[in-house]
Order: C-alpha cells, then sequence, then structure tokens
C-alpha cells in the first residue's frame, strides 16, 4: 500500500468520523430543541388559554356592566318623570313619591335652568359648572344627550332640567375601557414572546400587534398571507369587547422555537467554512513547501550533474585530439548531449522558463526518435499529424520533449516492452491537442488522478516522479492540460495535452 493509498483511505476514515460527529451532534441538537420547542408550545397553549378565559371574563364583564347600564339608565329616566310630573300632579301621595325619587338622587347629575339658560340648580356635577352661571357651550352639549325636560312652574314660566348618565355608570364605562386596553395590551406584549396580531371582524385591520418580527404587515396582501401563515399554525382566538364588536387574535410559535432549530446548522456551518479556511491555508502552506523542495532538489541534481559531465566533456575532447575517430565515441558525444540536456531541464525548474513559437511536431518526432533507438525493436511507433502541417505553439522545448520522453517511456513500461505507442497531434480553434496512447495493461479509472501525486508508481523500482514532473511542466509553465483522456484494461490507455496557441 503506497501512501496516497494510505492518504485515501485516513481522509475517508477521517471524513466518515466527521459526518458521524456532525450528524450525531445534529440528532442530539434536535432533541435537545424539540424538548425546548415542547416547553415553548406548552407556554403558548397556557398563554392561549390564559387568553381565551380573560377574553370570557372580559364579556361577562361588559354584559354585566350592560345590565348596570340599564339599570342606572333606568333611574335617570324615572328622575326625569318624576321632575316633569312635579307641577302637574295633584295627589298627595303621589307627590309624596316624586318628591322622595327626587331627593333620593345621589349619583344622577342634573342641572336646572331658566329659559336663557341661566343656572338655577345643580346636583351631583363637578366643579365647572359651579364655575359659570350660564350653561353652554361644551357643557351643555354634553347634558344634552338625553332629551332636557321643559317645566312649567308658573303659567307661562318654563324651566329646563338637563340630565346625564350617573356618575357610577360613567366610572363604569370608564373602568370596562381601562379593562378592555389593559386586555389588549397584555396579549401583545405578553411574557413568552408569542408573535400577536389582532384585528378587527373583517380580518383585514391591524387593531394592535406585538412581537412580530419586522414591525406590522402594512400591505394588506402580505397581512393576508401573514394571517394564513398564523392560522395555519394555531386557530384564531375570537373575542368579544364593548359594544358587541368582535375581534380575532392571530398568534404563532415565538422566533426561540425558529432560532433553537437553525442554531445548530449555523454553528456547524460556521465550524465548516473555519475548519474550509483552514484547511485551505494549510494546503497552500505544504504546496509552496513542496515546491521548494522541487526546486531546491532540481537546481542541486542539475548542479550535481554539471560537475562530472564537464569533465566527460573534456575526456571526450581529449580522445578526439589523440586521433580516436570511430562509432564508439559518436555514441558517447550522444549520450553526453543527452545528460546536458538533462541538466538544462533540471537547471530550468523553478524558474520562468522562455517559451518560444516552435513546431511541435519537430520536437514530438525528435523526441519519440531518441527513444525508439534505445527500445526494443518490438516496439511500434505511430505519429499521425493531419495534413503533415506544421503546428506553431509557444513552449520551451526542453521541458516539452521531457513530457513526451516521459509518457513514452510510461507507456513501455504498461507494455512489458511490447505494443504499440501512437501518438496523435491536431488543432482546434484555440488549442493543440496531443494523445499519446499505448496497448498496455490499463490504468484502473479510480487512480486517473492519483497517478499525477509524487511518490506514485506501479513499479517495483522507480521514484514515481515522471508524471508529477509532467503535470507540473504543463500546468505551471505552460499553463496548459494534461489528463488521462481514459483507460480500457489489458487494452489501451490514452493521455491527452492541451496546451494553447497563445502563451
Amino acid at each position: 500500500m503506497n501512501i496516497y493509498t494510505r492518504k485515501k483511505r485516513w481522509n475517508w476514515i477521517l471524513f466518515s468520523a466527521a459526518v458521524f460527529i456532525v450528524v450525531g451532534s445534529l440528532w442530539y441538537s434536535n432533541v435537545l430543541v424539540n424538548k425546548i420547542a415542547r416547553s415553548e408550545r406548552n407556554n403558548v397553549r397556557i398563554w392561549a388559554n390564559a387568553i381565551q378565559r380573560k377574553a370570557n371574563l372580559v364579556a361577562y364583564t361588559d354584559n354585566f356592566f350592560g345590565e348596570i347600564r340599564e339599570l342606572e339608565r333606568n333611574r335617570a329616566e324615572i328622575l326625569a318623570l318624576a321632575w316633569k310630573n312635579m307641577n302637574s300632579e295633584v295627589n298627595s301621595e303621589v307627590l309624596d313619591i316624586y318628591y322622595k325619587i327626587i331627593t333620593g338622587n345621589k349619583s344622577i347629575p342634573v342641572i336646572m335652568t331658566k329659559d336663557n339658560d341661566s343656572i338655577i340648580h345643580a346636583r351631583h356635577v363637578d366643579d365647572r359648572v359651579n364655575q359659570v352661571d350660564i350653561l353652554g357651550g361644551s357643557l351643555k352639549e354634553e347634558f344634552s344627550v338625553y332629551d332636557p325636560i321643559r317645566i312649567e312652574y308658573l303659567p307661562g314660566e318654563f324651566q329646563t332640567l338637563y340630565y346625564k348618565e350617573s356618575n357610577i355608570y360613567t366610572d363604569l364605562r370608564q373602568m370596562l375601557n381601562d379593562l378592555n386596553d389593559s386586555f389588549l395590551s397584555e396579549v401583545v406584549q405578553n411574557a413568552v414572546a408569542v408573535p400577536v396580531i389582532i384585528t378587527d371582524s373583517t380580518k383585514q385591520r391591524i387593531i394592535v400587534s406585538g412581537n412580530i418580527e419586522g414591525g406590522s404587515p402594512e400591505d394588506s396582501t402580505l397581512l393576508a398571507r401573514t394571517l394564513e401563515q398564523m392560522a395555519s399554525e394555531n386557530a384564531p382566538i375570537e373575542i368579544t369587547l364593548t359594544g358587541n364588536e368582535k375581534r380575532y387574535i392571530f398568534y404563532k410559535s415565538s422566533s426561540l422555537q425558529i432560532q433553537l432549530r437553525i442554531y445548530p446548522y449555523v454553528q456547524f456551518g460556521v465550524i465548516g467554512v473555519f475548519l474550509l479556511i483552514a484547511y485551505l491555508l494549510f494546503s497552500s502552506s505544504r504546496r509552496s513547501e513542496q515546491d521548494r523542495v522541487w526546486v531546491g532538489m532540481s537546481k542541486e541534481t542539475a548542479h550535481q550533474l554539471g560537475t562530472p559531465l564537464s569533465s566527460m566533456i573534456a575526456w571526450l575532447e581529449l580522445l578526439k585530439l589523440k586521433g580516436m575517430e570511430d562509432d564508439a565515441l559518436d555514441e558517447i558525444k550522444k549520450d553526453i548531449d543527452r545528460l546536458e540536456n538533462i541538466t538544462d531541464r533540471f537547471s530550468k525548474i523553478g524558474s520562468p522558463p522562455s517559451l518560444d513559437p516552435i513546431n511541435i511536431v519537430d520536437v514530438v518526432y525528435n523526441s519519440t526518435e531518441y527513444i525508439k533507438n534505445r527500445t526494443s525493436k518490438k516496439i511500434e511507433y505511430d505519429i499521425s499529424v493531419p495534413g503533415d502541417k506544421p503546428i506553431i505553439v509557444p513552449v520551451n522545448a526542453h521541458l516539452f520533449s521531457w513530457v513526451i520522453e516521459n509518457l513514452i517511456k510510461n507507456a513501455i513500461d504498461a507494455m512489458a516492452g511490447q505494443g504499440k505507442v501512437s501518438i496523435s497531434l491536431y488543432e482546434e480553434k484555440a488549442n493543440v491537442i496531443i494523445d499519446v496512447s499505448d496497448t498496455g495493461k490499463g490504468i484502473p479509472k479510480t487512480h486517473f488522478k492519483a497517478i499525477f501525486n509524487p511518490g506514485y508508481t506501479s513499479k517495483k523500482r522507480g521514484w514515481g516522479l515522471g508524471l508529477s514532473l509532467s503535470r507540473r511542466i504543463i500546468r505551471e509553465y505552460h499553463k496548459g492540460r494534461i489528463y488521462v483522456k481514459h483507460s480500457y484494461p489489458h487494452r489501451d490507455t490514452t493521455f491527452r495535452i492541451v496546451l494553447r496557441k497563445k502563451a
């Protein structure tokens, strides 16, 4: 098992553990949230029941006050009738009853005036009446709700009796209005933070609202949608206030429940973003460190090769000066040139290479020819170029030929010294495509990306650096792409290189 297989396995183990932790935490958080939500729902249910009972109490109080109101009104009417019939009655017993009714008035405000509205007598009135001599203005309007009574106390002489609701009834009505206002205020400003909207009988006008996120909806369409949402969650409570006015109380679950429900997801989302950023920073740092190692090793390799290579070039020239000219020296010269090329390649790693517009068909032919002369005759080579015309691309010839050689060598290793290597080149509108195919054992689809990792190899001997270097040369230096186009077991494998026509 190589390092990348172990890394992949550990990644899956860590990912599975993370999923287990997240799922377990979310499950447990949901259990806690559901418990709190049940408690919240119980609080809302208790609140709603209390509101319903208090609404019933308000309705009962309103009915009770209505009965008192009728009694007080009847007393006022009886008092007015006694005053009206006082002067025309001759029966002493009836007059005695009228007198008792008039003198027994303890709460109904009355004002007696002359025809010119000058006040003669007033009883059970406030200080405003004592401060004026003429009944007029708002004070007269206040005492004119009920029709005043004209009394003829002498032939042709009249007095007018003004009266209004009793003080007891007025106090009761004020108390009832305060009770209604207090009830509505307690509904919207509840201790359990329940969002509440109280509407009129048409359900189209808001009387009062509270705990509504974003404020009360003003738009009629938005109001209807909000009320529909509330009604779908809880049936509205119908109440009847003073004057048989119907009101509807719409309510829904508090925002605390919603916040508790989404909190675990927000929490893990924030943690996930933090871990992702930390992982990206760590990967970037590690990649930068690997790049420095690559560059350092390449420079050191070029340096170490350069010293003996210079010596070999000197010995070769010395042998030539001694008159030794044969095929062996020519082959040695080719290998020395090859070593110089390799040294030049290593020295360019880490430095911005110069990309020159050249015919890459020649580079492919030269690289293939070099390897062809040093491999088995059982290997067949085929290079396909549409129309055999030149293809000009900005590349670094030394580095690009290194990529082609690596792909061909890997193809030879995959075919075990017998098979066919095919290279096809063709142009697209903005790119040039190079496909390198072989008839070897193939690559598992799960390894299509892993084979480009440093150190990955399927051979018993080798460093597993060829494809990693090739990807680095194509992607970083030539801004192109290299990948496995397809691979079929024991049939063929195709690597594809995509280069841009313009640098």
